[in-house]
Parts: structure tokens; sequence; C-alpha cells
């Protein structure tokens, strides 16, 4: 089980949102790289970043603080939100994004998923967010008519390296993972699934390493971890000791 911690990038800076609403937007650190090499030296295996910015958009915006985290830190790094052309996907990785997350484009385009795929196996992923069951897009400003699972399916043959799955609403109100949703994702697909949303306590960490989780890649930790109720150190040794 890996535990990556999230770094949203709102306007250069470092956020969480509430329930995915731009309006409420905590700023955690102005300095993104700083906040990427605290990750690094508390002994994370990865980073989960965001442009947030670039979701609502439709292009990608913070990537001078992208670009410095990149250049701050050694870890490999999974990067989405406003990402919806190849030429963007080769960009990225070429900088050196280890995966690329396609969110909107997944939904609106699937043949552009199933075609980088091709092109780049391993390096991308497909960003999944749900409200109330639904896959929302555009910086989770529509909800569609789809079901999680039912997108998830149509990439189960595609070469996906990883879906990562959102329940809007959890996401930043530390009210604990779906976990029930998030597995019901992951045994409809051949693919390993990321939970994301509403990660609270140690609690949660302890719940993703029970039996029936273990299908699952890891979980992304964002306000818990800023906010002090999940200390790193303790997370990762419980991770450790599980492996």
């Amino acid at each position: 089980m890996i535990l990556f911690p999230a770094i949203d990038l709102k306007d250069g800076q470092c956020v969480r949102l509430k329930l995915g609403d731009m309006a409420q937007a905590t700023v955690f650190n102005d300095d993104p790289a700083t906040q990427a090499r605290n990750f690094e030296a508390q002994g994370f295996e990865w980073l989960h970043l965001v442009d947030l910015n670039g979701a609502f958009e439709g292009r990608p915006v913070n990537a001078r603080a992208v670009d410095a985290i990149l250049d701050a830190v050694t870890l490999p790094v999974q990067l989405g939100g406003g990402i919806r052309s190849l030429g963007q996907i080769e960009d990225w990785l070429a900088r050196g994004v280890r995966r690329v997350i396609l969110g909107t484009v997944a939904m609106r385009e699937p043949a552009l998923v199933r075609e980088a795929c091709r092109a780049f196996p391993g390096r991308i992923a497909v960003g999944i967010d749900a409200k109330g069951g639904r896959v929302a897009v555009e910086g989770w400003a529509e909800t569609t008519d789809l079901t999680a699972v039912g997108l998830a399916k149509r990439f189960a043959d595609a070469g996906v390296a990883a879906i990562i799955f959102t329940d809007i609403d959890r996401d930043g109100i530390l009210t604990g993972l779906n976990i029930d949703s998030t597995l019901e994702l992951a045994r409809s697909v051949p693919i390993p699934v990321i939970a994301s949303g509403g990660l609270a306590s140690i609690d949660d960490i302890h719940r993703l390493l029970q039996p029936d989780c273990r299908i699952l890649e890891g979980a992304i930790s964002g306000r818990a971890l800023y906010d002090g109720r999940i200390d790193a150190a303790e997370a990762l040794r419980l991770i450790r000791d599980a492996r």
C-alpha cells in the first residue's frame, strides 16, 4: 500500500479545497517545492500533484510550480489537472513527471486515453471523480450520468496504469474514505485503484491495511497530513510493517 501525499496547486500555492470548491481553499504552503521536499524528507515514496486551476480552465496553469517540485525532489510524481492532449502528456513526461492523470478527457475523449496508453505504457492513469456516485468533470463543476464503475470498465483493456478514485462528497472534510465504493470499483476492473477523498485519521490507515483492501494500490492524503491529524511517521511505519 502506497500513501500518496497530495499537493494541490492553486495560483502557485499549495492548498486544500473543501468539497472541490475553489472558493473554499485553505493555503497550507506558499512554496510548493518546499512542501515537496518536506514530504520527501518524511519518507514518502510518491507525490500526487493536481493543477487545480488547470482542471477548471482545461489547460496547464501551474506549470512553474510543478517544474519547481520536479527540480526539488527525486520522488516519482503523478500529475493531473487540465491535461487534454497527447502533446501535453508527452511534454509533462519529458519534463520528469512519472505518471500523467487524465480526468475530464477520459470522459470526453476515451480514444485519447487508449492512444496515450499505447504511446507511453505504464505512465497513464485515469482520474475518476464521483459526486453522488456519478462521474464529475471539468474540475468537478459538471456531473454526468455515468457511474464511476461504468467509466472504469471502458478502460479495462486499455493498459491504464492506475485509477485514482475520488469521492467528491468526502474530499477535504475529513469524514473518512469511502471504502465500500472504492472496493466496488477495484473489483470491477483489473486496474490498480488508488483511493482518494476524506482520509481523516490513522484509523483510515489501519482500515486500508486490512486484507480486503490489499487489492488497492494505495490512498491519497491531503488535509489530514497538513493539519497533523495523521502523523506521517506513524502512518509510514504501519505501512512498512504491513509489508
